[in-house]
């Protein structure tokens, strides 16, 4: 068919006009998908330390509101005046290095979050043509799809993805309660190693004193090699003792400052009165009966598993055929259009994605035998650690009942000593006698310390903290 010239005047002014839309509309359309991309930025490494410096310290500020107890929450972080046990805390939570990795991974699963509630992109497809011969025009062939099973199964992948996210912020916040009894307990370690040290000094200042003597005494033939060599035993011991005890404190401070994300050279002033609270028998009680509703571990567990049921779910979905739908514009070689539509269909014959089905059901029966298997571990973990604590008790009441005795005795052979009444190894065995008592006792009292910070972490910080400036129930709070 032959058309009219005028036919093909109109028909290219509205080509021409096309092509200036076009023409106008591709730049504001490109500009605006170049808006919305994402640009990379790089991030290189360093290559210097980053642990806090005694200066930094100093500038730090934390906001109680960001703490994962409502002890510290209602605590004021101000090492100008030394550090107590609530400051090492917050500290710990802060700059702990193990719990920033814990905040990248919960960074990194809501992004996956928000990956798996985006809706798919639709298929663009294009093809065209050419023919050889003079006489025909130029096919194309334009399509557009979209995968309609995505659709389908994107609730199931959002909510095992909002499942992981609440499972991963409730590990973050067990893995903070664990990381703050560390901190405390290290805390205590450090106090009993400042009490203790003064006192091994003194043993080990006495068991020198009498080997020196006794050695001038065994070379004036003044005592047997019996008793030079008892003397000679007690101060090898003596030393062995504050050597060890001096090493033990060395490696606290490096532990209590790694965890705290500190430099090695970092100093800490550490301060707190030294009192110990009683333990509530019934609040103990209550808090056991709710551990499968307080401790976070096992929130996060019950949350994984509802990750993994959400997962499963999506696995029986896929069995279906998968499906793909679209609308299709053609032109062939004779310039006739076409519109249409197309439908990509799977056939469940062989697969029938029946391999992640039994691997997503696997792993739901995994999950729950982890949940029993924790949960029993904590029961039995608390009634382990009250146990103990009544051992720990009842051996330190002994210890405190002995106590006086013992430095009366020690006050009365230093009497009778700088009255020349008695002889200087007398005096030191009564001496180091009271001293050794004095460490029996501050080392259980810090024992009995450290089981009540660990069954504070077990369950859910329903007792108070021993040495604790504030003494307040600390318990948990919604993050």
């Amino acid at each position: 068919m032959r058309l009219s010239p005028l036919t093909v005047a109109r028909r290219r002014r509205v080509a021409a006009a096309l092509a200036r839309s076009f023409g106008r509309l591709l730049p504001a359309s490109f500009a605006l998908l170049l808006a919305a991309c994402t640009w990379y930025r790089p991030a290189p490494l360093t290559q210097h330390a980053t642990s806090i410096t005694a200066n930094a310290l100093a500038r730090i500020r934390i906001d109680p509101s960001t703490m994962p107890l409502t002890s510290l929450a209602a605590h004021r972080f101000d090492p100008s005046h030394g550090l107590d046990m609530e400051d090492v805390a917050m500290l710990a939570v802060v700059g702990n290095p193990d719990l920033k990795l814990a905040r990248d991974d919960l960074g990194i699963a809501r992004a996956q979050a928000f990956s798996a509630g985006l809706l798919p992109d639709p298929q663009l497809s294009a093809s065209s043509d050419y023919p050889g011969a003079a006489g025909f025009s130029r096919a194309f062939n334009y399509g557009l799809s979209m995968d309609l099973m995505a659709i389908v199964t994107r609730g199931a992948n959002q909510r095992s993805a909002e499942a992981n996210v609440a499972k991963i912020d409730l590990g973050l916040l067990w893995q903070e309660w664990q990381i703050i009894a560390q901190a405390k307990q290290l805390y205590l370690k450090a106090r009993l190693s400042e009490q203790t040290l003064p006192l091994l000094q003194q043993q080990f200042d006495l068991a020198r004193q009498r080997y020196e003597r006794t050695e001038r005494a065994l070379e004036a033939h003044d005592v047997t090699e019996d008793a030079a060599a008892a003397a000679q035993l007690a101060y090898s011991e003596a030393r062995k003792q504050y050597d060890e005890a001096e090493r033990t404190a060395g490696q606290i401070h490096h532990d209590l400052n790694a965890l705290l994300g500190l430099s090695p050279d970092v100093a800490l002033p550490l301060i707190g009165p030294d009192d110990s609270a009683p333990v509530d028998d019934n609040a103990i009680d209550a808090a056991v009966a709710a551990l499968p509703k307080r401790r976070p571990d096992l929130i996060a567990l019950q949350a994984g598993y509802a990750s993994q049921e959400e997962k499963y779910r999506a696995a029986v979905l896929n069995q279906f055929p998968s499906l793909s739908v679209g609308f299709v514009r053609a032109r062939d070689t004779s310039q006739t259009y076409t519109s249409g539509f197309q439908i990509s269909l799977s056939l469940p014959i062989f697969n029938r994605n029946r391999g992640n089905i039994a691997i997503e059901r696997a792993t739901r029966t995994r999950l729950r035998d982890e949940y029993q298997i924790r949960l029993n571990e904590a029961y039995a973990d608390v009634a382990h650690l009250r146990a103990d604590t009544a051992i720990l008790d009842r051996e330190l009441q002994r210890a405190q009942r002995t106590l006086p005795s013992a430095e009366q005795a020690a006050r009365d052979a230093g009497q009778a000593y700088a009255q020349h009444d008695l002889t200087l190894g007398a005096y030191a065995d009564a001496k180091s006698a009271a001293l050794a008592k004095r460490i029996d006792v501050a080392t259980l009292r810090e024992s009995l310390a450290e089981q009540r910070i660990a069954l504070q972490a077990l369950l859910g910080s329903v007792i108070p903290d021993t040495l604790s400036s504030q003494q307040s129930f600390t318990e948990s709070h919604a993050k």
